[in-house]
């Protein structure tokens, strides 16, 4: 039974359609939950256990508290204007349409190392498509420099992504570390796709300056000092190794606190919809693991992971870069991370995870939210096509996850 609606779950999650049922990926997430419970794979008491024995509970409150704390600095962010002054301040840094493809990527990948990438790509997006109007520049290569900057940029650390957030409650690893061994991978990452784009696009791309001239954006200068000043506080309790959910839940309230306006409207802008997936998810996954089909599912792969620690570590990054396309990373790393524990070597099994898991997005159109985000907000006015974004994404990822599990092999080796 549970293997039944874990399969029948991740059909929506995988994109997919059945006759007669029009859900997306988070409705059929929801009803996989539902049917969970309802037909007695999981019971209610296991969804709500509040054990601090993490296999006794299936929804993980601390990854969804996480994603609720960022979610919510971000929106007081935007609401500061922030990110209008990131984007005033991006044109003036550029002079040149090339220069100014390097610092879209640059800030969108600075900005998706401590920031919730979807936010990030949700708030540049709009801002890029009116600067690059107003240049009268073609959008495409400014739209994948979004997208794919902040996928790559959010691997350096666990708030950059919903993975990385799973994978930062499952490890037990501490911020510091995480950061330590993932910030140079997240580095070069974003420097291929700055190059990759730069080349693939060169002859979109006028060598002559422009100089666009976007009027300032109104800054809420209160409210973004407040608001940045928390937010570097609670990126000092992460690195201090404070709870990283309540960290970031208490820095959001005290914003709210502090913000000397009504809360609602940051709280209305919160996508509930991602944590009602989430925590959807957790239900599903959690019945799989209860009856023992997350390890019969791993034992398919087991021969593609078999033989001395290189080999097992490069099945694994395999099986992670290809797995997170078919089956979308977030679900994938909610099933994978009851293998990591059982790799030969653990911690670089995560941040293996980690790393795949996250550029994975950057190979097709739909591997991450990120890059839905950022075309969904271009409809109307650039048409992405399936294997348009595949022509671009196949050489970014492919070289990006090279050069970025070749330098966490050489780390592990050194440290």
């Amino acid at each position: 039974m549970a293997l039944a609606i874990f399969l029948f779950t991740y059909v929506f999650i995988a994109g997919a359609r059945l006759p007669g049922l029009k859900l997306d990926r988070p409705g059929g997430a929801l009803l996989g939950a539902v049917l969970m419970v309802v037909l007695g794979a999981v019971t209610p008491a296991e969804v709500f256990n509040h054990s601090d024995d993490p296999s006794r509970h299936a929804v993980d409150f601390d990854t969804l508290i996480l994603l609720l704390g960022m979610m919510l600095l971000a929106e007081y962010l935007a609401q500061a204007a922030f990110f209008r002054a990131c984007g005033a301040y991006t044109v003036r840094l550029a002079h040149t349409p090339r220069l100014l493809l390097v610092a879209v990527t640059a800030i969108s990948a600075f900005l998706s190392a401590f920031l919730v990438n979807d936010t990030v790509c949700l708030m540049l997006t709009p801002l890029v498509l009116a600067v690059v109007d107003d240049a009268r520049l073609p959008p495409v290569p400014y739209l994948l420099a979004v997208c794919m900057g902040s996928n790559s940029g959010s691997v350096a650390t666990f708030t950059g992504n919903p993975q990385n957030m799973l994978i930062q409650g499952a490890s037990g690893l501490s911020y510091a570390s995480f950061a330590a061994y993932m910030a140079l991978p997240a580095l070069l990452s974003t420097a291929i796709v700055i190059a990759a784009l730069l080349y693939l696009f060169r002859k979109e791309l006028p060598s002559q300056r422009f100089d666009p001239q976007p009027p300032p954006p109104a800054v809420d200068r209160p409210l973004m000092g407040v608001t940045l000043g928390v937010l570097a506080g609670v990126v000092v309790a992460f690195f201090a190794g404070f709870p990283m959910s309540w960290s970031a839940l208490a820095g959001a309230v005290l914003v709210m606190a502090l913000a000397r306006r009504e809360p609602r409207a940051a709280l209305e802008r919160v996508d509930y919809v991602l944590l009602v997936f989430f925590a959807s998810l957790f239900v599903v996954v959690y019945g799989v693991n209860k009856h023992g089909w997350a390890g019969e599912i791993r034992e398919l792969f087991a021969p593609l992971m078999a033989g001395p620690p290189w080999r097992e570590t490069l099945g694994f990054a395999a099986l992670t870069l290809v797995a997170s396309n078919l089956f979308s990373n977030v679900p994938f790393v909610m099933l994978a991370r009851t293998w990591v524990p059982t790799l030969q070597n653990v911690e670089l099994g995560w941040h293996v995870l980690a790393l795949g898991s996250t550029l994975a997005g950057n190979l097709t159109l739909v591997g991450s939210v990120a890059n839905l985000i950022v075309f969904e907000a271009a409809r109307g006015r650039v048409k992405m096509s399936f294997m348009g974004y595949l022509r671009i994404g196949v050489p970014v990822t492919l070289l990006s996850f090279a050069v970025g599990l070749a330098v966490l092999l050489a780390e592990h080796a050194l440290f």
